[in-house]
């Protein structure tokens, strides 16, 4: 079934008749006529009943009516919707944030992207890198902020800014004497595991990475939890030193090695932006991002 036949049933139904359909439908009656007929050849029967004054619907055409006004309108609602992703309407964005990225840090952009893109509309979803790359790829989003050590192929990064790893302890720790802490002094350390921390991953990026050796004794995916956690004295965790930190909370940056990430803003490669997708990336390309020069 073709769409030129979906709309000359429609339009023989409306008129009763195929001189007027056809004259409707803007089409020589002869070919109107010959598309109705492989329409019946397809559903293995005939659709009208031709009397003297007019045209009307079998039984079957009644049955099967209903279905084609679905497609008809369904095909209406697409062409709707392609019209307007190439207009300046189009301004929903779903973008996808790993649960680790400071949501303080992007405070700026996210007021830049408002006034520069009038009424935009966002659909924000938190989740693990994996999760989002995986959403990527289904077609559930359209960008994600992430901060991945690296990217499977099929995926473009635009890099925003860097931050480093830093150890997170309880007020009164050893650690608050030091400017620094050596990696290996972790070891033994009691320790709070963030789940979707991707630290180890960054590490292990470096090259010729020891294991840490810290005593894990407690685990959350929410940073919440484990920064409330760390204030109560559970023990420490490596953090971005741009997360959000509740009083309480010191931090040091970690050497020997430093560990640092990069987080970009990731999109398919090859596919289509809408104008409020595109217009966000350039909002993000021209942004000055804080530290960053």
């Amino acid at each position: 079934m073709e769409m030129h036949q979906v709309r000359y049933f429609l339009a023989v139904c409306e008129a009763q008749n195929f001189t007027r359909a056809a004259e409707t439908c803007n089409v020589a009656q002869p070919s109107l006529t010959k598309a109705i007929k492989k329409l019946e050849e397809e559903f293995g029967g005939p659709l009208f009943h031709r009397e003297r004054n007019r045209t009307i619907l079998t039984e079957l055409g009644r049955r099967i009516k209903p279905h084609i006004e679905r497609v008809a309108d369904a095909a209406s609602a697409a062409r709707q919707d392609a019209s307007g992703f190439f207009n300046d309407e189009t301004i929903k964005i779903r973008l996808g944030v790993m649960t680790t990225i400071a949501p303080t840090r992007m405070i700026g952009f996210l007021s830049q992207l408002r006034n520069e893109i009038h009424g935009l509309e966002m659909d924000l979803r938190e989740a693990s890198g994996k999760a989002l790359i995986q959403s990527m790829s289904n077609g559930e989003l359209d960008v994600a902020l992430m901060a991945m050590p690296t990217l499977p192929d099929g995926l473009n990064a635009l890099r925003l800014y860097s931050e480093r790893y830093m150890i997170a302890f309880p007020t009164g720790h050893a650690f608050q004497r030091q400017n620094a802490v050596n990696i290996s002094e972790l070891k033994g350390l009691e320790y709070l595991q963030r789940v979707h921390c991707e630290f180890v991953e960054h590490y292990e990026a470096m090259g010729d990475a020891q294991p840490l050796g810290v005593n894990v004794r407690y685990s959350s995916e929410r940073e919440d939890w484990v920064q409330a956690m760390i204030v109560a004295g559970l023990g420490c965790s490596i953090m971005p030193e741009h997360l959000p930190v509740l009083d309480g909370i010191g931090t040091r940056p970690l050497r020997e090695p430093k560990v640092s990430r990069t987080i970009s803003l990731v999109s398919v490669a090859g596919r289509q932006h809408s104008p409020a997708v595109a217009a966000m990336i350039r909002v993000a390309k021209r942004y000055q991002w804080p530290g960053e020069e």
